[in-house]
């Protein structure tokens, strides 16, 4: 029988692949977005989209426990886009 932190990493290891797979695919529209951005002169940072985008995550994450925890995974996704924005631009 497993215990209970053995069980508690297999689901951790199940969500990172999952995850892996949609940062994949989140970063792949951050290259279109890059493309857009560069070909109509348009800043990497866009704070109202990001604001925008926090706020509407907050309500579908519904979970004030969370919610800092939550900002800090956002804004490291955020900041990875932008970087990677910024060195296909380049």
């Amino acid at each position: 029988m497993k215990t209970k932190l053995e069980l508690a990493r297999e689901i951790i290891n199940d969500v990172d692949a999952k995850m892996i797979e949609l940062f994949i695919k989140r970063m792949e529209a951050a290259k279109m977005v890059a493309e857009y951005k560069s070909d109509n002169n348009l800043p990497i940072l866009d704070q109202k989209r990001e604001n925008l985008l926090k706020e509407k995550n907050l309500k579908i994450l519904n979970n004030k426990e969370l919610e800092e925890y939550y900002l800090t995974f956002i804004e490291g996704m955020l900041t990875a886009s932008k970087d990677y924005q910024k060195d296909l631009i380049k």
